[in-house]
This record gives structure tokens, sequence and C-alpha cells, in this order.
């Protein structure tokens, strides 16, 4: 084996070391080599690449990535969200850049249920956004171990929503966000950015590809025919990017494509996928006009039950999601603007995993599911219903003195449920720049003597305003209809009302 020696081009005096053993690791564009100690990778473009594509890689690597080492939630996001090209490299003409290796966890330890075909290939986003990789009938369906639950599913996207927040917030734009250029590790609820060489800078670097098929947005779709220098033709975008964003959601939530219907634009193949996903492009979800709704005949029996929306549909991800969904897919599917940002899909996933209850059958398929304000909730993946009582808190703030307005979040209690203190103090913002004492519990939820208790661990300013008494640190409160807990006196401290539900009808 032989180990070459490089130079950066942003800095001649350092050097890197890959291993050439003559078969590189062949991506799209570029031929992938190991560091020594494999701890990052030299990544070289088979193509000569032109002055433009080489200031690109220089400006990713020397001026924005010291704006992510320097700022909050460094360590968050080079380490967990990204795999941030690191430095530029010449090599016998051609151009590469360094780029940190992925961690263990992003590849497969087992594979497939029934062999070892993608045993140690890396997890690619598409091996759990489709719905035949995880059909208990289908040969090459991802092993068990290796899909976690359904609750998995949504701090993956989390991560990923949080990745493209801050692309956004350094004027970034993705240009390519898809299911191929993101791995995930469902075990370890973690997700990570892959292929960022690529990046839009706007005004000085626009997009060289106008995205992956299933998730470009419609409006590029629309005007791809046009000429790039033409002023109508429409390239990805940070606009784009908050279309194909709640299209990763959508997949990896309910393992189908939003668009992807039975509706027929045309008797032209080619023409009728450009049109569905184009100038013709329809929610198959869209509650008022059904012409794009799925035909089940059509799907394959693997994509069972994932592709019949009237078992699965998607008011299943619970109010938040669905409001999202909605905003993407009917509002703004055509009109951009009205795309919500991605910190606005941040917030609409933290709350719906505050809603999160889990099934009682413990031979669930998807272990966790989104309490529907129903009176007698039930597992919609294996229709278990729940199991006793069930309490719900409803936040309220103090919008003046004494005045008390409720603020648009719950948290649904099960055994052993956690309170932190982004459910007590509005002030503290539940993000990737949390507080590390924020992270540690402050009171826990469990089932004591056929009661529901809230048991306060660190809370010194929480009040039983029912019984109007304090409850003290290490103390309990029993949770009965109707109670109203203030859960801190101080500024930012929230009022909670419990509502027992599931209870035994007399």
């Amino acid at each position: 084996m032989n180990t070459v020696t490089v130079r950066s081009v942003n800095d001649p005096s350092k050097t890197y070391q890959f291993n050439d053993n003559g078969e590189p690791m062949r991506g799209g564009l570029k031929d992938v080599y190991f560091s020594p100690d494999k701890s990052y990778v030299v990544a070289l473009f088979r193509d000569k690449l032109d002055d433009n594509q080489k200031e690109r890689l220089k400006r990713i690597t020397n001026y924005y990535l010291p704006q992510i080492q320097n700022k909050e939630a460094a360590d968050y996001f080079l380490e967990e969200v990204f795999r941030w090209p690191a430095d530029v490299i010449e090599h016998k003409g051609l151009t590469g850049i360094i780029v940190p290796a992925y961690k263990g966890k992003f590849f497969f330890k087992q594979g497939h249920e029934t062999g070892d075909l993608i045993k140690g290939k890396e997890k690619n986003g598409k091996w759990f956004a489709a719905a035949k990789f995880r059909n208990e009938q289908f040969p090459l369906r991802v092993a068990t171990a290796e899909l976690g639950n359904w609750l998995s599913y949504f701090q993956i996207c989390i991560n990923l929503v949080r990745g493209v927040k801050k692309m956004h917030a350094m004027g970034l734009a993705h240009s390519d966000l898809s299911y191929n250029n993101v791995l995930i590790d469902p075990i370890e609820k973690a997700a990570c950015m892959i292929d960022l060489d690529g990046l839009v800078v706007p005004g000085l670097f626009p997009a060289e590809v106008i995205g992956t098929a299933e998730f470009i947005a419609p409006e590029v779709l629309a005007t791809k025919h046009l000429d790039k220098s033409d002023p109508n033709r429409i390239l990805p975008s940070r606009l784009t990017d908050l279309h194909a964003l709640p299209v990763l959601i959508y997949m990896f939530l309910l393992h189908r494509h939003p668009l992807k219907g039975g509706k027929v634009h045309n008797l032209d193949t080619e023409m009728d996928d450009l049109l569905s996903m184009g100038k013709g492009a329809l929610f198959i979800e869209h509650p008022t006009d059904h012409s794009n709704r799925p035909k089940i005949g059509r799907f394959s029996k693997w994509d069972l039950p994932w592709s019949d929306i009237t078992k699965l549909p998607y008011t299943i991800t619970g109010p938040y999601l669905t409001e999202m969904f909605n905003r993407a897919f009917i509002d703004g599917l055509h009109n951009p603007q009205e795309r919500p940002p991605a910190e606005s899909w941040e917030q609409a996933l933290l709350k719906t995993v505050d809603l999160m209850q889990q099934c009682t059958n413990s031979s669930c398929s998807q272990g966790w599911y989104v309490f529907d304000n129903s009176t007698e909730p039930k597992c919609p993946f294996c229709g278990t219903k729940h199991k006793g009582t069930l309490p719900i808190l409803d936040f309220y703030y103090e919008f003046s003195p004494g005045v008390w307005k409720a603020d648009n979040a719950r948290l649904m209690v099960y055994n052993n449920q956690y309170l932190f203190n982004w459910h007590v103090d509005r002030n503290v913002v539940r993000n990737e720049r949390l507080d590390p004492k924020d992270k540690i519990p402050v009171g826990y939820f469990t089932f004591y003597n056929d009661k529901w208790v809230l048991v306060n661990q660190k809370l010194e300013n929480m009040r039983d305003l029912t019984e109007d008494k304090d409850v003290p640190v290490n103390g309990m409160v029993e949770l009965t209809q109707g109670k109203k807990l203030l859960l801190s006196t101080k500024e930012g401290g929230r009022l909670v009302l419990i509502t027992i539900t599931n209870q035994e009808k007399s």
C-alpha cells in the first residue's frame, strides 16, 4: 500500500496523507481514500475543476467552517450534524477535499434481516425512508436491530432540521438535500449531512445541480428547460431547501412520498413525472382535492401499510406537524415564500415529541405514537388501546400580572417521563445551544400506589395552586383532574392544567 502526502491549498504549510491501494471508494464525482489512521478521508474529484468550483471549496473550508467552529454548539454541528469539508488539496492536477471520517454508528453492523449484503456499508437515508425496507415480508428488509422505533425518526429529523437552519443562518443553501446525502442511525437517534462541497452561496456560487429527483422543488422542475442565464429559470436556493426538507421529514416519518399519488397528468411517462413533481404537483393527502390520492392497487405489497393513507394518514404525526405539512405541501407547494423556515420545523418536531406515548403492545413494530387528543387513545400502527388513565399537562404563561394564556404546548405523561427546565420556564429555549444544566431533569412522573404523581427533584418554587401549598424539592404531588400547578414563581415560569383522560366510564 502506497502512502501519499498532499499539501493544503488554504495553508501550504499543512499536509495530509492517504493510503492509495489503487482501488478507492468511488462516489458520484469523487474517488475517496482513507488517511492512515482513518480519522479523515481525502476525496479527489475525478474531473478537473474550474476556478469558480475551486473558489467555492476554498470558501466552504476557510470562511464558512470557522463560522461554525467559533460559534455556540460547534461540537454539536461538527461532530453530530455535519461532515463538513475541512480543507482543500491538490494532487496530480486534481482537486480534492479533506473530510472527517464517518462515525462507526453510521455503518450497518448487521444489514439485511436475511443476509449481510449491506453489512459494513454506510447507513444511507434511503434505506430508512422507503416502506419496503421495513416490511417484514420483504426479502431484503433492513434488520430489525438496525431500524429503531418511530420516536427515533423524530430526533433524526430534529438533527437534520437544525443542520438546515444553521446553513441558512450562514447564508448558504444545500441545493441537493435528499435521503442520499444524509446518514442516519435510528438506534442512537443520530443523523449526519454529507457531501457538502456543493453548497450554494447566493450571489457568488450558484447551484451546479438541480437536486435529486424526488426532492426537487416544483418551480425548479417547471423551469429546468430554460437556460441558466434566463431570469425566469429557478435554481436551487434556501427556498427550494424548504421544499426538500419537509419531503425528507414526511418520508422518514411516513415512508412514502408526499407528491407521488394516483393522478395521471400525461400519457408520456417522462412528461407525467415532470408534471406530477413540477407544475402539476399536488399533495397526495390534500384535504379537499382528492384527485392525487394514491391508488392502493398500483403499489407493491411491500409498500403496505405505509402507502395506504386511509390507514396511516399524515395526521398521525400530530397537530403541529399536520399544520406544518399543510403549509409546506398546500400553501407553499407552488408559492415558495409560504414555506415554513427550518426553525419552525424544529419547534413543531420538539412539541410533537412531548405528545408521544409508548405503545403498551411490546410487539408493536413502531413502539411509540403521537397522542391523538381522543378520550380513548390507541396506537395507529397496531391498534392497541392505551391501558389505564393518561394525564395531560397543558402549559400556560403569564401574559400580564394575574392573567394566564395558553402557550400552545402540552406534555403527555407516561411512567418515568421526565420534566425539564424548558417545560418549566418558557425563557429556556430547547435548541442546540441549550445550557448543559438545562438538560438535567428537574422532575419525573411515575405511577405510584395506583396514582399518577410528579416528583419534584430540583424546583425550589413549585406550588400546588389547587391545594394552595408548596411542593418542596424531593416532594411529590398527585396528578388529578383539573389540578393547577405553578412550576416556578420566577419570570417565565409556567402554569400547568392537568387533564386525566382514558378514565373508566361509569
